[in-house]
């Protein structure tokens, strides 16, 4: 086969990194001798959009008899300032242009709109994020000064990563969307289109196939989809992704298939490849893996029990050769170190395990394959695909992108990563549960991890325990506090308006994440709204979490958004505002003594939180017993040893002094001769670089082999106790 396969994002997604699935898939075809090719129109489309030329072509085509905010015609004015800078500004944001930082920041190089008047925190910013950062935060406010420009005046649908998300959003009807289909093309779906024209006509594919990840990938998923069908009726195009996957899977418009030819659910790869082969001519319609296609003018499902899915292991390593790697733009929307994670660097993505290995979450979507279906990978072949990608794209940077990612893959992960000396930044998200010791944060740290990310949700025990998270707001508190220490920040998903939430439990949620804040073991956080959605326990059984659907009905195109009623009274819409604006505060450090009931326009409860609760949460003493099986690691170097006599009292004894070196510090323990010899050898026996791993039970019995007394005593007290900090953990 030559002609390849044509793998396609549709705008728009992230501005910093390519979303991964058509990396993931070109991966997978790469083990079947499948060619393909892959593009990310989303970036393609950015930068010929802010471009001397693009721009130029933007403020040709604005109406000037149309009315303008007094902003949009400050920018019109400007506009010569805007298109003299634009190609510099965007090559400084993609890290070829570092020198023009000092210019930026100057604030006399970049002309100024509406986005500058929040700048107000740019002092703090810079003493934190030095003048890289704060010239990426100007330079991120004058593109959204651009964007407002372009919704107001050009394209009201356009968003850097939102792109006509309402036209995606809870489309139970076709309708609205189709309409918007046969309207001509805006200036953007013209430039989409002409990308789209070029590298169709370069390419010939034997298939296009659009992933569609989010609501603001969809009708530039149709618009791309409605030209190929006009231009190349014999091309088929398909569409999969995550909007699919949890939105069309009860697909009924057959108007659908008037822009694609085939539409597929779940993991990608069976389906592709099934797709591939029938375009080849080698599987009949029936042998087709999960997808929607039309058949004599109906809307028909094609499952083949015959084509079975592929094993993580099978699936190959992402590949990220097509993408336009080292044009992709670093901004910073949010003063704060974590939270610029999503939008500042390029990241590589991969997943440690398929599915979730907790899958009890009551608002998540547990019953879908792509949660359900639980399935981790190895680190040695997670380790291996971690080089071949640094090989690929010269990048070390890895974003995991799981569900939750398992703590002892994290752990198995972090060991591997240290044995083979890999130099690599990562982080993921994962569950707030007790697994995370002190001593496993420290092992992620020396792996490379700088930042997890969580679901708090409700900082409620009594909703916690309704959403069926397994964990309590004092063990969040807890395990936040062993990644700080250890020098990993810590990022919290927020919710507010749970089925049943009252208005007490909202404020109350907001002072637990003050106090967080307050006491310095929560970095970053965002408040979302709760859906309830089809797929969860509590879209399949509203009435047992004491809310009503609103109506029954299934639409004819997405179904995963259901709208219900909380009988409860509490009007949490209204809330959205003041929690959005606390946290966005309390991230920079400021108002954390500001009273809670000053961020709403409306009277609020008085929160019944203990001002101290989190405090006092920390302080607790966590007992954790040792067991046999836990496994003792030496991450540090080998001590430097001295033998020395102590003498007391008329009697002598021999004592060894061993001196630990770390990168920052360093620390002498003084202990008896024989426990000293003992211990240089053991630490030579547990170090990291050896496959074996020892467990407690092995080094306390190798400690009693040697003819050495009281292991717990020796083991369980200070001197040994203060090595962690030195690479002594307990896992």
């Amino acid at each position: 086969m030559s002609a390849p396969v044509f793998l396609l994002t549709p705008p728009f997604t992230q501005l910093n990194t390519p979303y991964p699935a058509t990396a993931y898939l070109k991966g997978f075809l790469n083990t079947k001798d499948i060619p393909s090719f892959q593009a990310d129109l989303g970036i393609e489309v950015t930068l010929a959009l802010f471009s001397k030329n693009g721009l130029t072509e933007l403020f040709a085509a604005i109406d000037p008899a149309q009315e303008f905010s007094e902003n949009i015609r400050r920018i019109i004015s400007l506009q010569d300032d805007y298109i003299q800078t634009i190609d510099d500004v965007v090559l400084f944001l993609q890290g070829h242009n570092p020198t023009l930082a000092h210019q930026i920041a100057r604030r006399n190089f970049l002309p100024e709109a509406s986005r500058f008047t929040q700048l107000d925190d740019l002092n703090w910013a810079f003493g934190n994020m030095g003048l890289q950062d704060k010239a990426k935060h100007l330079a991120t406010m004058y593109l959204e000064d651009l964007s407002d420009l372009i919704t107001e005046c050009i394209d009201p649908h356009f968003g850097f990563s939102r792109y006509a998300e309402r036209l995606g959003r809870s489309a139970n009807s076709f309708d609205e969307l189709y309409d918007a289909l046969q309207r001509p093309l805006s200036f953007v779906d013209k430039i989409l289109i002409r990308i789209l024209e070029e590298r169709m006509a370069t390419l010939q594919p034997l298939m296009v196939a659009i992933s569609v990840p989010f609501p603001g990938n969809l009708f530039a998923a149709f618009r791309c989809a409605q030209w190929i069908r006009e231009h190349y009726k014999y091309i088929p195009v398909v569409m999969g992704g995550g909007f699919p996957n949890t939105e069309l899977r009860s697909l009924a418009d057959v108007r659908v298939f008037e822009f694609f030819n085939f539409i597929t659910l779940d993991d990608g790869e069976a389906p592709i490849e099934s797709l591939v082969q029938y375009a080849q001519g080698k599987l009949q319609l029936e042998d087709l893996k999960r997808t929607f296609t039309r058949v004599e003018g109906e809307v028909r499902y094609i499952d083949s029990p015959a084509c079975a899915d592929y094993k993580q292991g099978q699936v190959g390593t992402p590949d990220y050769r097509d993408l336009l790697l080292d044009k992709y733009i670093s901004a910073i929307e949010v003063v704060n170190p974590m939270h610029s994670l999503w939008s500042d660097g390029r990241w590589n993505k991969l997943t440690m395990a398929h599915g979730c290995y907790w899958g009890k979450c009551t608002f998540c979507d547990i019953s879908l394959p792509y949660i359900q279906l639980y399935e981790p990978i190895t680190a040695q072949l997670l380790c291996d695909r971690m080089e071949e990608i640094i090989a690929q794209t010269g990048q070390n940077g890895f974003h995991f992108v799981d569900e939750a990612a398992p703590p002892a893959l994290m752990r198995a992960l972090a060991l591997e990563i240290i044995r083979r000396k890999l130099v690599v930044s990562w982080w993921t998200n994962i569950r707030f549960e007790k697994s995370f010791t002190r001593d496993l944060c420290q092992l992620l740290k020396a792996s490379g991890c700088i930042a997890v990310s969580g679901g708090l949700e409700v900082a409620s025990d009594r909703l916690l325990q309704l959403i069926q998270k397994g964990i309590t707001v004092a063990q969040v508190a807890r395990v936040n506090k062993h990644f700080t220490e250890s020098g990993i920040m810590v990022h919290a998903y927020l919710m507010y308006g749970f089925p049943t939430q009252t208005a007490q439990e909202t404020i109350d949620s907001l002072e637990m994440v003050r106090q967080m804040f307050e006491t310095g073991i929560l970095q970053s956080a965002f408040w979302h709204q709760f859906a309830m959605t089809a797929h969860s326990p509590v879209g399949l059984a509203p009435e047992k979490f004491g809310v009503r659907k609103v109506k029954d009905i299934v639409g004819t195109f997405a179904n995963n958004d259901v709208e219900h009623i909380d009988d409860t009274g509490t009007d949490h819409e209204t809330f959205s505002y003041g929690l959005k604006k606390s946290l966005l505060n309390y991230m920079h450090g400021a108002c954390l003594d500001h009273p809670l009931h000053k961020w709403f326009d409306f009277k609020v409860p008085k929160t019944i939180v203990p001002a101290d609760y989190i405090a006092k949460a920390l302080e607790e003493e966590e007992y954790a017993s040792t067991k046999p099986t836990t496994k003792i690691v030496w991450l540090g170097k080998q001590p430097h040893i001295e033998h020395y006599t102590k003498s007391k009292k008329g009697n002598q004894w021999e004592m060894t002094a061993m001196t630990f070196q770390s990168r920052q510090e360093t620390t002498v323990i003084n202990i008896n001769r024989p426990q000293g010899e003992w211990l240089a050898g053991m630490l030579t026996n547990i170090s990291v670089s050896n496959n074996k791993t020892w467990t407690l039970q092995e080094v306390k019995e190798d400690y009693e082999n040697a003819g050495l007394e009281d292991f717990e005593l020796f083991w369980d007290n200070k001197p040994i106790n203060t090595l962690y900090k030195f690479g002594l953990l307990q896992l």
